[in-house]
């Protein structure tokens, strides 16, 4: 009887210590700003779409992890990052020297320029025929941008002339270009193609700029954003964008939004 008794409880320690489990999927909290369409935002069901949501959903599907999405503002998300409100950031970050200072990246997943957009025939001369940037038919312009970004970097170091008015959300941009408290903005030109000059609200207007790419300011391209020292996530990260690459499915996410590949 009693060693019946030992070879129960023997038995009960295994089940308890021993016993396979059913792992859990690892979960990754990701941020973004939620209201930066088409790459991150809540269409009319209130759920989370875009380019970026897709790019992070199909990271996810291929290294197994689950994700928690997190709106946070712009200005304030490598600040959230570093104190661990999230885990990534998947929110068309451009990849630069100066973030990359505080914060590391994935490859990139798609590229990353800037472009202005002002009134139709307001004539405007703010560029040489080399496509380079004259200073001082800048001075006194309202350029609208957004807070904390590399476009806010470029003016401020190559054309401190301007006068930069500087804004929350990319949504007021394109408010206070309409009426008129700004002569331009400068943005993403594919955001700026679909949200505004495509649309009525943005008939009387049109880019004024060339295509600015300037990898000091821009950097290399788009990634997504984590924390240093996480090296073997950063190759897991890389190893699916690549595979999203190869595949084709960046490009198909992207023509779910624009009428080109973006990467």
């Amino acid at each position: 009887m009693k060693k019946t008794f030992t070879l129960l409880a023997a038995a009960v320690v295994v089940l308890a210590l021993g016993a396979p489990q059913t792992a859990s999927a690892e979960t990754l909290r990701v941020g973004m700003e939620c209201t930066y369409a088409p790459f991150n935002f809540k269409n009319a069901d209130g759920e989370l779409d875009g380019y970026d949501v897709d790019v992070a959903k199909g990271v996810a599907g291929l290294i197994g992890a689950d994700l928690e999405f997190v709106c946070q503002k712009w200005d304030g998300m490598i600040p959230a990052l570093l104190a661990n409100k999230f885990d990534l950031v998947v929110a068309s970050m451009s990849i630069t020297d100066k973030r990359l200072k505080k914060m590391d990246f994935s490859d990139t997943y798609r590229i990353s320029v800037g472009r202005l957009v002002g009134r139709k025939n307001a004539g405007f001369n703010l560029f040489d025929d080399a496509g380079k940037p004259i200073p001082s038919n800048f001075a006194g312009l309202k350029v609208g941008l957004e807070r904390a970004t590399t476009y806010s970097d470029w003016f401020e170091n190559e054309l401190p002339e301007a006068n930069v008015v500087l804004y929350d959300s990319n949504e007021a941009l394109y408010l206070d270009l309409v009426n008129g408290r700004t002569d331009m903005i400068m943005t993403n030109p594919m955001k700026a193609h679909l949200r505004f000059l495509g649309k009525e609200d943005g008939a009387g207007f049109e880019f004024v700029s060339p295509q600015i790419d300037e990898k000091k300011y821009f950097g290399i391209g788009v990634g997504i954003g984590l924390r240093k020292g996480n090296d073997a996530l950063k190759a897991r990260l890389n190893g699916a964008l690549k595979t999203l690459t190869d595949d084709g499915s960046l490009e198909r996410y992207a023509l779910k939004y624009f009428p080109f590949a973006i990467h």
